[in-house]
């Protein structure tokens, strides 16, 4: 019997796999949790499979049934050369999360910050975009964050890319005052120095 895609990543088997790919196998197959094997070989951390199946055609935008991409599962673990492989493939920015977020506002709420550099780079990307918390990835990383270097670099580089420091949160809460609020100074002088109120 052949072993299909599941069985190989779970064998870390590169070599095979692209075997697979090469005798013609679609790589759209899905397990019982509607994951397709792209998506599989991310949850399994195997970054040189996923990329593998990438530049074989692998959808980057098929969702699980707990609406996980590819695209936005590996901009929420910080996988920044899946995410750039993503980006190539056609990753579609109006697919959402479960928290109807993307890829974005995660990456700065955990401080992956070479991810966040990328996404905010992207041309046409929501830099914006509010969540059915009501938060936008600037806000994900002062309300969640930890106030330290690397999430005020972070803030820095939302503010660098053009992100608008003044959407609050339901309840009207600015990001400024979010920081003033957590006694985190650096970024609240990056915002107010980005014209914050």
């Amino acid at each position: 019997m052949t072993k299909d895609l599941f069985q190989l990543i779970d064998e870390n088997n590169s070599v095979q796999t692209e075997a697979a790919l090469l005798a013609g196998t679609i790589p759209e197959a899905t397990n019982p949790e509607g994951q397709t094997p792209l998506l599989y070989a991310l949850y399994k951390k195997n970054i040189p499979i996923a990329l593998l199946l990438i530049r074989h055609g692998a959808n980057v935008n098929a969702q699980d049934q707990v609406l996980n991409t590819p695209f936005l599962y590996a901009g929420a673990q910080g996988f920044t050369d899946v995410v750039a492989a993503c980006l190539k493939a056609g990753a579609d920015f109006t697919i959402l999360n479960r928290y109807g977020g993307t890829a974005l506002i995660p990456a700065a709420e955990k401080a992956h910050l070479e991810t966040v550099k990328l996404l905010a780079g992207t041309p046409g990307f929501p830099i914006d975009h509010v969540n059915n918390l009501g938060w936008t990835a600037l806000l994900e990383a002062i309300i969640l964050g930890e106030g330290d270097e690397t999430h005020s670099t972070v803030v820095a580089t939302l503010i660098e890319a053009g992100c608008n420091v003044n959407i609050a949160d339901k309840k009207g809460i600015t990001p400024l005052t979010h920081a003033r609020q957590l006694d985190y100074r650096e970024i609240a002088a990056l915002l107010e120095a980005a014209g914050a109120r």
